[in-house]
């Protein structure tokens, strides 16, 4: 490994001016390649604090063995550089943005005497022009069928084209009209040559003026009388109208556009291109690549995408007689749509410019059909990142490789089989919440998910996430203890219903807080002080995905390919996703929490039934009782609960009468009141005279919390030995447990 000060160059010796850098290797290498508005500003930055950088900046520098530059006059040229170094020595530091080869194409063959069309997968080759990719082969089939009506071009391969060429007989598809069966002779190379090149101009957009030569075409059929013909191209006609409207149109007419959509996370970035023709998606592509330290921002991921793609667009597009499919004409479309313009902006568009021949329009769309189809493609990049996931971790050989990793990289005993992630979350320290999430052989066990709501460490918009991590450490290895049966026989960690080992009767192999150092620290003495030894406790901190041990202090830094890396970083957006949805579900209830919620004996169901029946909480309180009873479901009981609850019209009858109901309380309680003895209070739903100022509030018509009464006039029966209560003066609000003002 070099030391970068060893091969620094002076920076008075870097010229200030534009230009492109190349850093090689002690074998002469390039491995990495670079542009730079000004060359001294940018290479000074990588031979700063090392332990400053980004760990694949910091793994380059420190592969690298020398550095060098090239000055160019313009930002046009360095871009144009950059990408042919990038092409030519293929360094292995730098984002490539290969062909994704999952997608089916439809390929012309144009470097053969008699050209093919066939689907084709696998990278693209010279010679031969592509339109697509389609998201199914089935639909490239489906417009072959239906185009070859129209342009009956070959498409049997090598083989079937020779063999029925020694025959003399065509194939089935030269007796049926689909083929022109250029093999035994019936058009001559250049007429099967017409033909595929009117399929191509078809493909590439130019639909209109192949249905007008066609209408032109049965029209001089039809005066001539020829009308077998005539009615053959009015066939044709019907066909090609079919395949044109398969395909979406999804902006105005004659607009030719590249819709570019990027999503990203810590360590990839997807990217989904939709190549719209005269208003219509012609085709579609996709790419997963790994992020450098300059792409780490959007609009430098933009810039990086976009130099690569047209550049390879052009050059391709050189090597083919006719241009390239996506292009409709030419390799670089009138508009490009972006989610971000790139720092370069004006050089960017003069460098595409400069490849189109003409004026390019590069912009972010603000409003309409544009913005709307750029959320599609977004969406479609997101899609395909999540499936990129999914298959990389679903691989058993990818996820046994992880943990081996893992185990050797931190040292452990044996491959973690199961790891286990807290995360916590809050908004401002309301509804504090954490998750624990648990992975068994690399792949998520969601019945043994779980989810805390912190009681120690926050509350009163307070919370302390380092003393959240140790609550749930120390809540999650207490019922450890507890399902391993402590210190009973051993046959108290099996369930007794199914003779199985209760869920969390042994520990986690690796325990994974969502942190750093501090978080590490909190969770490490937990188990200290439990006596847990046999249980590696790690932090991954989200800003450079380092691996914080709880001894250290210097993080441990997995490469960014790393598949370790990959499944610590699932394991913990799993934590953080199942927090986030605890959360909400606590901060949903809070929310729309009502004075109906402690009614003794109305649930749910019977909650439910009443606010659709009047309407609203505030016509249900001026029911009466006999009007409550009347709801299926609820008694004459529950009915007066429900009204004593909500200060009803009854219970305001009951003020004027001198009575003093309880509130919150139970039927009985109220009926010995009326009958002017003594009620009988329960602590839990009532307020005596002797209970705390704050121990109950009030509800308004609307749901919301009231002020409370002060002093004496508290509803609700007395203790034993407390003095009466004075009446409560008509109008007052009932003071009355639960809604929104309950803690």
């Amino acid at each position: 490994m070099a030391d970068p000060i060893t091969y620094r160059p002076a920076p008075g010796s870097i010229p200030t001016e534009p230009g492109v850098y190349k850093f090689r290797d002690a074998h002469g290498r390039v491995i990495y390649v670079g542009k730079a508005k000004n060359l001294r500003s940018r290479l000074t930055s990588y031979f700063a604090d090392i332990t400053t950088l980004h760990p694949r900046t910091r793994q380059m520098v420190t592969t690298a063995a020398s550095v060098e530059w090239t000055v160019v006059n313009t930002e046009v040229e360095a871009l144009q550089l950059e990408y042919n170094w990038i092409k030519e020595f293929d360094p292995r530091f730098n984002v490539r943005y290969r062909d994704d080869k999952t997608y089916p194409m439809l390929a012309v063959t144009l470097n053969e005497e008699y050209p093919r069309l066939f689907v084709y997968r696998g990278p693209r080759r010279k010679g031969v022009r592509y339109f697509g990719p389609y998201s199914h082969a089935w639909a490239i089939r489906e417009t072959l069928d239906l185009l070859t009506r129209v342009f009956p071009a070959r498409t049997c391969s090598a083989g079937v084209f020779k063999r029925h060429a020694q025959m003399g007989r065509p194939c089935l598809l030269g007796y049926i009209d689909k083929c022109s069966a250029p093999c035994v002779g019936r058009v001559s190379a250049a007429e099967h040559r017409e033909i595929v090149d009117g399929f191509c101009d078809f493909l590439a957009g130019r639909t209109d003026r192949m249905v007008r030569v066609l209408e032109k075409q049965m029209s001089q059929a039809s005066e001539d009388l020829d009308f077998e013909r005539a009615a053959r191209l009015r066939d044709d006609l019907g066909a090609l109208r079919k395949a044109v409207e398969k395909q979406a149109v999804v902006l105005g007419s004659g607009t030719d556009a590249d819709v570019v959509g990027m999503v990203s996370d810590e360590l990839e970035v997807s990217v989904q291109v939709f190549h719209v023709r005269d208003g219509r998606v012609r085709g579609q592509r996709g790419w997963v690549v790994e992020k450098t330290d300059e792409s780490d921002q959007l609009a430098a991921q933009v810039s990086q995408f976009l130099t690569q793609f047209y550049g390879a667009q052009v050059e391709q597009d050189e090597t083919i007689s006719v241009p390239d499919s996506h292009a409709g004409g030419d390799p670089v479309p009138r508009e490009v749509l972006v989610p971000e313009l790139p720092p370069d902006v004006d050089g960017m568009r003069d460098w595409l410019s400069d490849l189109r021949g003409s004026a390019v329009d590069l912009r972010v769309p603000q409003r309409g059909d544009k913005k709307t189809l750029m959320e599609t493609v977004t969406r479609n990049a997101q899609e395909s990142l999540v499936q990129h996931k999914l298959r990389r971790a679903g691989d058993l050989t990818t996820r046994s490789a992880a943990l081996t990793e893992i185990q050797e990289t931190l040292g452990l005993d044996s491959a973690p089989l199961r790891i286990e992630c807290i995360d916590i979350s809050h908004v401002q320290g309301t509804d504090v919440v954490a998750s624990l999430v648990v992975f068994e052989d690399g792949l998520p066990r969601k019945s043994d998910y779980r989810h805390y709501a912190i009681k120690e460490a926050a509350g009163d918009g307070r919370s302390d996430d380092v003393a959240s991590i140790a609550e749930v450490t120390r809540r999650r290895f207490l019922r450890h203890r507890t399902d391993n049966g402590g210190d009973l026989a051993p046959e108290a960690a099996l369930d007794p219903a199914t003779g199985r080992p209760r869920r969390f009767a042994y520990p986690p192999n690796l325990f994974v807080v969502d942190g750093g150092q501090p978080q590490v620290t909190a969770a490490a003495a937990v188990l200290d002080e439990l006596g847990v030894t046999d249980v590696a406790v790690v932090g991954l901190a989200k800003r450079l995905e380092e691996v914080w041990l709880p001894d250290d202090d210097d993080p441990v830094i997995f490469p960014r390919t790393s598949e370790a890396l990959f499944l610590l970083q699932r394991v913990r957006d799993e934590a953080h996703r199942f927090a986030i949805n605890f959360h909400r579900s606590k901060r949903s209830k809070r929310m729309t929490a009502s004075a109906l919620d402690n009614v003794p004996g109305l649930g749910q169901t019977r909650r439910t039934a009443l606010v659709s029946h009047f309407g609203s909480v505030a016509r249900l309180r001026e029911a009466s009782v006999e009007q409550i009873a009347q709801v299926p479901g609820i008694g004459k009981t529950t009915a007066r609960a429900v009204s004593d609850a909500l200060g009803g019209s009854d219970a305001a009858s009951q003020q004027e009468a001198g009575s003093h109901p309880v509130a919150g309380s139970h039927q009985e309680a109220g009926g010995e009141a009326a009958a002017g003895r003594e009620p009988q209070t329960d602590p839990a739903t009532s307020v005596g005279a002797d209970a705390p100022e704050d121990s109950v509030t009030g509800t308004g018509a609307d749901g919301d919390a009231t002020m409370e009464q002060a002093g004496s006039n508290r509803e609700g029966g007395n203790r034993a030995g407390a003095p009466g209560p004075k009446p409560a003066p008509v109008g007052e609000p009932l003071r009355v447990r639960g809604g929104e003002g309950e803690r």
